[in-house]
């Protein structure tokens, strides 16, 4: 550990500092003037007479798709300011007969549009990013990592205005300086860039010029003087709700907890309190999330968790800071997932499910109560950046009733989270050496709680390192991790699916069952060549997470014990040149082993992307995987051989300008030994019949057929038995969306999903030597006279004395799911929204096993619905 800060240092100190790149042109500067009477009035027509107190700024240079060319039309804005806002006025010459005037929702950015980027803290990597379209839809991103993250859950609160007149059109925007970040110095230089779009022709031009091969976004904007006498405005908003809701299911006999319906009303309070200049306490207490798009069905047959995209907006705003993965790589791979702090761990469904009695029934909370939570974002002058978040979940109880009388069954117990981030720059920026810490600590008193463990720990610290004028990219990362709990907790983690201690062959881990602590460590090393002034890039890295390493109390995390190494190489065209705007060609490589040394995996891809001057695009890759050992396969059991596979995908898609457009494509994968065999075919239609109706369906179809599909394990002459079977499985699922602008601020969108997937299975076999150097030799099939199927159960006689030594439970299945969503919108006020929801979600299973879409389609909507309706009202104050 030592030795890996002293090579920290070194590499701090090894370049002398470059606050911009060198290959990138010089910044233009706009310099502004403070208003020294009336304001404009916002409403897009820059005819106030205040706006001829500073000069027009034009020169715009186009970037995308031809680099350097002069743009279709000449853009121009003024900058004025006072001690509440700044204010820009812009003139986008053009054809008022061919802009595009597009309705959407927030944050959709359509049609044509003028953005504003400001890098109030001028730190040259972090930036607050304004869209105006001409519709007067309006988008908002926090930009962080010098452009390489765009956040556009940020939402703050801003006005602005377009109209179209004879020259092309006008627009206005008002940015309160409370919506900003920066110091409070006299005499102020911030950070500016101004970002157009010309929708018909796909055409970005900006005014200060960034070439696309030079590495960054922030770091070479322009600059805005003249800011004198700003003073960090005093922050304190607050948004108090109420949020009435009523639900109607299926009744069940007997269940007093399904009656049929039932309703209620709730309030809470979000906030956010500006504690310095530079640092913004947010809060929420007891928040509502009824108005946040249900997760996508599925059917998960592995032994891995799946990960969920974060939905809730209070964990969404500013989650950048508190973002660390693991080891992140251009390369993908499952390793490069897993991330110390996963936001969907807090108000999770609760972790136990009361054991019943005859005629008993429950009511469980479908969610743990988050009873309230507090972040601490913010960067100061010295380039100190910093996230902090608290939250605090409540002790669940399930009711139960039965014969005995009613009880309370603790299913979830209070628990405290918390999230500490800091980062500290260096040399302008291209050093930023970091630290992150993650707890939790659970309060049980309940012994049926005792499986979770009391308290986890993890933490390490990160760094980013640009060198040779930030043409090559160096990082590092190092954690490590602490639980404790019960042997109970304690041996769970050990025999989780991140691990398997107990696998039989494990030779390199001690598994103990009498364990109360475990602690494990990670890290990863990544090389990254930017393609700044090249068009040939790269990123190599390597990284590992020891047996013990765990993170998945409050992290996500797929494996432990494994070491990645990973390589990617890029060429790629940035400009147009013969039939196409760009193109790209890639290649990958991957190796796995265990920390025990043994070789798991190795694979290599071949992938290129396209558009062509037209605007369609295309995809294609191929990859192959070579024969390879898991250590996960049988599920706790020994380490299975498996054959290797070949992968090849595709996709294709039309000119996104367009009111009528589409993409297709698809995957086959086919393991060697006719192991396995998984296709799948998609495709996305979006219409556009108005400027303010948009509508898109996106169906897709899926065939999986395994020859080895775990099904269980079972026991037999004092030996384990891996049973698997040959499976097929058909899964079609489609999305289907409407989203209609009444105005920009009033809006209705509409999500609808419905999702069948069926699996047969046959061929049932046991494992008989999982390492055998043939394929066929490392398994056994089941013989008629070894098999028979009996009521919903697969018997088995493995020794033929005629009587049954185990049984598989049959695994055929139908799952049929349907979730829906109807949001109306309506932002009454700056910052004061009122919702009005209703979300319908339809939900079967059966064992059948037998594909029939239209059959399943009927049965799913024949299922009696679960129909919430919630209106919510919230109101902004700004104190």
């Amino acid at each position: 550990m030592r030795s890996f800060l002293v090579l920290l240092s070194l590499l701090v100190l090894a370049s002398p500092a470059l606050a911009r790149n060198e290959n990138a042109p010089p910044p233009r500067i706009y310099t502004t003037d403070r208003l020294n009477g009336e304001k404009p009035v916002v409403d897009g027509r820059i005819d106030d007479p205040v706006w001829r107190q500073v000069e027009w700024s034009g020169g715009f240079i186009q970037r995308d798709p031809e680099e350097g060319a002069p743009p279709t039309a000449q853009t121009e804005f003024k900058v004025l300011y006072d001690d509440e806002a700044l204010y820009f006025g812009f003139r986008l010459h053009d054809d008022p007969a061919l802009v595009r005037n597009m309705l959407a929702r927030r944050d959709w950015f359509p049609g044509d549009w003028i953005e504003v980027n400001i890098d109030s803290y001028h730190d040259q990597r972090t930036a607050f990013s304004f869209t105006l379209s001409l519709s007067g839809t309006r988008g908002d991103e926090f930009i962080s990592n010098d452009g390489n993250r765009w956040d556009s859950s940020w939402d703050p609160v801003w006005s602005g205005a377009a109209e179209v007149d004879e020259g092309g059109w006008t627009a206005e925007m008002k940015i309160p300086l409370s919506q900003l970040r920066f110091d409070g110095g006299e005499e102020q230089v911030w950070g500016l860039q101004v970002h157009r779009r010309i929708f018909r022709e796909e055409e970005r031009s900006t005014w200060q010029p960034i070439p696309k091969d030079v590495s960054g976004w922030v770091s070479n904007f322009g600059e805005i003087h003249g800011l004198r006498g700003l003073k960090p405005a005093r922050r304190i908003e607050i948004m108090p709700y109420t949020v009435a809701r009523a639900e109607t299911f299926a009744k069940t006999e007997g269940d007093p907890y399904r009656d049929g319906s039932r309703a209620d009303a709730d309030f809470g309070l979000d906030g956010k309190i500006g504690l310095t200049s530079d640092l913004t306490l947010d809060f929420t207490i007891n928040p509502d999330f009824g108005q946040v798009e249900a997760d996508p069905s599925e059917v998960n047959l592995s032994a891995f968790e799946t990960f969920f995209r974060e939905r809730r907006p209070f964990f969404i705003e500013g989650a950048d800071i508190l973002d660390l993965p693991l080891a992140p790589a251009i390369t993908g791979g499952h390793f490069t997932r897993d991330r110390l702090f996963y936001s969907r761990r807090i108000g999770k469904r609760p972790a136990h499910y009361p054991d019943l009695g005859d005629d008993e029934f429950t009511q469980v909370p479908e969610n743990t109560s988050i009873l309230g939570a507090a972040k601490l974002t913010g960067k100061t002058a010295g380039g100190l950046s910093m996230g902090f978040l608290e939250s605090v979940t409540a002790l669940e109880k399930a009711d139960v009733t039965g014969p005995g009388g009613e009880r309370k069954v603790s299913v979830e117990p209070t628990t405290n989270y918390f999230v500490g981030r800091m980062m500290q720059d260096f040399r302008d920026g291209d050093t930023v050496i970091g630290a992150m810490m993650t707890a939790v600590n659970r309060s049980i008193d309940d012994p049926q709680l005792e499986f979770l463990r009391r308290s986890a720990y993890a933490g390490g610290i990160d760094l980013q390192h640009y060198f040779h004028d930030r043409d090559f990219r160096l990082e590092a990362r190092f954690f490590g991790s602490h639980l404790r709990g019960t042997a109970e907790s304690i041996d769970q983690v050990q025999t989780s699916s991140a691990r398997y201690f107990q696998r039989p062959d494990n030779d390199h881990t001690d598994y103990d069952p009498t364990r109360t602590s475990l602690g494990g460590t990670s890290g990863s090393l990544l090389l990254t060549r930017t393609g700044n002034e090249s068009s040939l890039m790269f990123q190599t890295g390597a990284a590992f997470r020891s047996p013990g390493f765990e993170i998945n109390d409050i992290g996500y995390m797929r494996r432990a014990d494994e070491v990645n190494q990973s390589t990617w190489m890029g060429y790629t065209k940035r400009n147009p040149f013969s039939i196409f705007n760009r193109w790209q060609l890639n290649g990958n490589q991957w190796l796995n082993w265990d920390r025990g040394g043994n070789f798991l995996m190795g694979a290599v891809n071949l992938n290129s992307s396209w558009e062509f001057k037209n605007r369609w695009g295309g995809y294609w890759g191929v990859s192959r995987t070579f024969d390879q050992t898991s250590n996960t396969f049988l599920r706790g059991g020994p380490a299975m051989k498996l054959p290797g596979d070949t992968e090849a995908s595709f996709n294709l898609w039309s000119d996104h300008s367009k009111d009528v457009r589409f993409s297709l494509g698809g995957w086959f994968n086919k393991g060697d030994e006719s192991h396995y065999e998984i296709w799948n075919a998609w495709c996305s239609l979006a219409l556009r019949p108005s400027n303010a109706l948009q509508v898109r369906l996106n169906p897709s179809f899926t065939r999986n057929l395994r020859d080895l599909q775990y099904v269980g394990t079972d026991a037999f002459g004092g030996e384990d038995r891996y049973l698997l079977g040959h499976m097929d499985q058909r899964t079609f699922s489609l999305t289907f969306r409407v989203d209609y602008c009444v105005t920009p601020n009033l809006t209705i969108q509409y999500y609808g999903s419905p999702f069948v997937s069926s699996a047969s299975y046959g061929d049932f076999k046991r494992i008989t030597d999982p390492r055998a150097a043939g394929f066929r030799d490392r398994f056994h099939v089941f013989g008629a006279s070894e098999i028979d199927h009996d009521a919903g159960t697969y018997e088995v006689d493995e020794d033929g004395d005629g009587t049954t030594d185990y049984a598989i439970d049959d695994p055929d299945f139908n799952y049929r799911d349907f979730n829906s969503n109807l949001v109306v919108r309506w932002e009454y006020r700056p910052g004061s929204t009122l919702f009005v929801v209703w979300s319908q979600s339809r939900s079967d299973f059966i064992s059948d096993g037998t594909f029939d879409l239209d059959g399943d389609l009927d049965s799913l909507f024949g299922v009696h619905p679960h129909d919430v309706f919630l209106v919510k009202f919230n109101r902004w104050f700004s104190l």
